[in-house]
């Protein structure tokens, strides 16, 4: 069994996974942030290159985004508060892991809920039937 480093809270387990996706989600939703403020901006300089962008996001793919992009939004917002209480509640690292599986759990829950009303017009364009 190798050592662990003295002093880390995570070791290597469930919380360091939980700081590696925190932040690749922050970083996944400043980039959607950014292509958001220049797609908007385009109303702006050309409305018909603003047309196509948002045409272009009526395409089964991108809506694939947009769940991922849910996703991550849900993860990064749940699992900021769980950093927030580890950091500001005395018992916080004590039931931090126990708190980062409440997240998953309510990631999950959530996400299936979101899931289908989400792709619904996806489910329609891909697979037709009635929407």
């Amino acid at each position: 069994m190798s050592k662990s480093p003295v002093g880390t809270l995570y070791r290597g387990r469930e919380g360091m996974w939980s700081w590696v996706a925190h932040r690749i989600t922050g970083v996944l939703i400043f980039f959607f942030l950014f292509a958001h403020v220049l797609d908007t901006a385009l109303v702006r300089v050309s409305p018909a290159a603003y047309d196509r962008a948002i045409a272009l996001y009526k395409n089964p793919l991108v809506n694939l985004f947009e769940v991922g992009l849910m996703g991550a939004v849900l993860f990064h917002a749940f699992n900021g508060l769980r950093v927030i209480a580890i950091d500001f509640w005395e018992k916080g690292p004590r039931y931090q892991r126990q708190m980062l599986w409440g997240v998953v759990a309510l990631w999950v829950i959530l996400m299936a809920g979101f899931l289908y009303p989400m792709t619904q017009h996806t489910i329609h364009e891909l697979f037709g039937g009635a929407q």
